[in-house]
């Protein structure tokens, strides 16, 4: 039976510190739900994933860890699940239960409001978690630390996670004239200096949408999390990079994307999505960490570094990253144009 209202929550918001109050606050509007509906990459991904795995899904028990308005247990439930249990802590639970009984599915998907740590399942166990937990930079305010509480605490030995797989890539920009508008704006703000604002907003990485022509380095795999093994302290992580320039231009920052995969039978190719800028668009486009310097490169000059990534002490949906960096210029002029610098920045 289902528990969507406010009285049936399994955690009251109002207990919540200010910070997850907001969070869960956040998604309780219908206008976020629409833009991740509309976002055909990735819906599609797990309609497709689930329904070309309909063997996996077949009489199993299926956990949707933020279920939102309920897409993903809808699509579990038309594949041959047996059952499907939808946990969201946002009011939107609500909007899930009544499209859950309009279409039907009512007798095969369970909605439980509150936090999955506090709400107490039908089932002890179950064959496969589902989830769309991903965030900016993938780890900005995503619920991969509940995903995992749900992996250690609810899924049978050998269950499946969908999606199981994710990475994070990074790779040298060029963006001149939009860092420049971005800084120099607060040099004169109708005839006020504001530059004290510049610092703060070099520590504030852009999540934007970026032309794959600006990308003028070789990519390069930050990390890989596998979630039938990650751990949440993985989650705090330190990864070196090198990235080969490609032309002769400026590297005015760093950008940085994910990949999805989800389970697939041995032999069978996976479904998979980028959300980088040689990708189709989605909602997360991509994350770009400008760098103090404008690093003035010719083709197969060197960049390489290290990026730190660790959840903020106040927030720990929040992110502290740095990047170390050492620009190594060749030819007659490498020694002027090499740079070695180390930037600071908080997603929040």
């Amino acid at each position: 039976m289902s528990k969507t209202e406010v009285h049936d929550s399994a955690t009251q918001k109002n207990e919540l510190n200010e910070h997850e109050q907001h969070y869960f606050t956040s998604y309780d509007h219908f206008g976020i739900h629409e833009e991740m509906l509309q976002d055909t990459v990735r819906t599609l991904s797990y309609r497709n994933a689930i329904a070309q795995n309909k063997d996996f899904f077949k009489d199993k028990v299926v956990l949707d860890v933020g279920c939102g308005t309920g897409i993903l247990s809808m699509f579990a439930a038309k594949n041959g699940a047996k059952h499907v249990i939808g946990v969201d802590m946002s009011s939107i639970i609500e909007m899930a239960k009544q499209i859950v009984e309009l279409n039907g599915l009512s007798d095969k998907i369970t909605l439980l409001r509150g936090k999955l740590e506090d709400v107490v399942l039908p089932y002890k166990k179950v064959d496969i978690i589902i989830s769309e937990w991903m965030g900016y930079f993938l780890l900005y305010e995503s619920m991969m630390d509940t995903v995992l509480y749900a992996r250690d605490n609810y899924l049978v030995e050998g269950g499946l996670i969908f999606p199981d797989k994710c990475s994070i890539h990074v790779a040298g920009l060029e963006d001149a004239k939009y860092k420049n508008e971005k800084l120099n704006y607060w040099q004169n703000v109708y005839g006020f200096d504001y530059s004290p604002f510049i610092p703060l907003v070099k520590r504030e990485p852009l999540v934007d949408t970026v032309e794959n022509s600006a990308v003028n380095t070789t990519k390069c795999k930050l990390i890989e999390f596998d979630l039938n093994t990650v751990t949440i302290p993985d989650l705090a992580f330190k990864s070196k990079f090198k990235l080969h320039t490609k032309r002769q231009d400026f590297i005015n920052g760093i950008i940085s994307w994910f990949d999805i995969e989800f389970p697939a039978p041995k032999g069978k190719k996976p479904v998979t999505f980028s959300t980088g800028a040689h990708a189709a668009y989605t909602h997360w486009k991509q994350t770009v960490f400008y760098l103090e310097d404008d690093l003035e490169c010719e083709p197969n000059d060197v960049l390489e570094g290290e990026l730190v990534c660790v959840p903020n002490k106040v927030n720990n949906r929040d992110l502290d990253i740095t990047i170390s960096y050492n620009f190594k210029a060749g030819g007659p002029d490498g020694k002027e144009r090499s740079r070695k610098g180390k930037n600071s920045y908080i997603m929040h």
